[in-house]
């Protein structure tokens, strides 16, 4: 399987969300590592379905789907405590078991 985390230049989510990432596939002994890649037109946006960053991608899907429209900007995941600049482990660990 192939993993991308997709952000957008000064995303204060970045290098904690590829962290997130790495220790969500550890603990699920995914083979391969995360590919970074950054987005920086609003037509890199439309193309590849981007809703904001950081994006959790695994072969080519986002593991969170939303229904925004793509664009170049922050994304909000949910959390017990609210909205949150990253899903939580156990929701990442959960949307990459529902995409193997």
């Amino acid at each position: 399987m192939d993993y991308e985390l997709r952000i957008i230049a000064g995303c204060p989510n970045s290098a904690p969300a590829l962290d997130l990432f790495r220790q969500a596939l550890a603990a699920e002994n995914a083979a391969g590592d995360v590919r970074v890649v950054q987005l920086d037109t609003e037509e890199q946006a439309t193309a590849l379905h981007f809703h904001g960053s950081p994006s959790f991608i695994a072969d080519g899907l986002d593991l969170f789907p939303s229904p925004a429209s793509p664009a170049l900007t922050c994304r909000v995941y949910k959390s017990p405590a609210g909205l949150a600049g990253l899903p939580s482990l156990a929701d990442l660990l959960t949307a990459l078991r529902s995409r193997s």
